[in-house]
């Protein structure tokens, strides 16, 4: 594989269902060469938690100043275009991906290549196989570890050295079809409807929403936004 996106992402948690993404890392590689890199931060709607944000350094000044969700991913589409994938355990991060741009009715249908897996197969004698060791390995300094845009180089750059290292696996450096089905979305509940009608109109909250048309995931989205930027309603 010599022309793909080395992608990463940093989020809320580490479920697709209920966390979000707040930040898109991305560099695209072209003949083993930077060709375009792509980077943001995305304003959350749920709270971030003290141990992510001193995990990954992203302070909520730079959360509240971060893009919608909506223009990340599409942004992200348009940068990755046709080209393979490339993930340090890459199925985590295809998943979030993927799942988000389901719900701005986008497809995201990639191959790709996991460097977990392959580093897994051919650097056996390495106590663990996480992105830190692997730079280590390469004597790569990863300038900011857990940011999106750097996880993704890094992950670039510990998979043009292993091709390298091992140039007859050939086979193992090429992109496969990544596997993941988003689950069909259920309706919001009438609880739920009810409960976002009513904190809208306690907070006087003039935004236009369908809500008859909310999934319960949207629903509840919405509702935990409201929360966090307008507080409970109160007895």
């Amino acid at each position: 594989m010599k022309d793909y996106v080395a992608f990463d992402l940093e989020t809320t948690g580490l479920s697709p269902d209920s966390d979000q993404i707040i930040e898109i890392g991305a560099v695209k590689i072209r003949d083993g060469k930077i060709s375009g890199k792509y980077n943001c931060i995305i304003h959350p709607e749920i709270e971030v938690s003290d141990f992510i944000i001193n995990l990954t350094g992203i302070s909520r000044d730079m959360l509240r100043k971060g893009i919608p969700l909506k223009e990340g991913v599409e942004e992200f589409l348009e940068f990755s275009g046709d080209l393979p994938v490339l993930g340090h355990n890459v199925m985590f991060d295809y998943k979030f991906m993927k799942m988000a741009a389901a719900s701005f009715k986008y497809p995201f249908e990639k191959t790709g290549v996991d460097t977990l897996k392959v580093a897994r197969k051919l650097l056996t004698g390495l106590e663990n196989k996480k992105l830190g060791t692997l730079c280590a390995h390469y004597h790569y300094v990863n300038q900011a570890a857990h940011r999106a845009y750097d996880d993704a180089l890094a992950t670039a750059v510990v998979f043009e050295q292993m091709k390298k290292e091992f140039p007859t696996e050939e086979e193992i450096f090429q992109p496969q079809q990544l596997q993941f089905k988003v689950k069909k979305e259920r309706p919001a509940t009438s609880k739920q409807k009810k409960y976002l009608e009513n904190l809208m109109k306690y907070h006087a909250i003039g935004e236009c929403l369908d809500i008859d048309q909310m999934t319960q995931r949207e629903a509840s989205k919405k509702i935990d936004h409201i929360i966090l930027n307008y507080g409970v309603m109160k007895k």
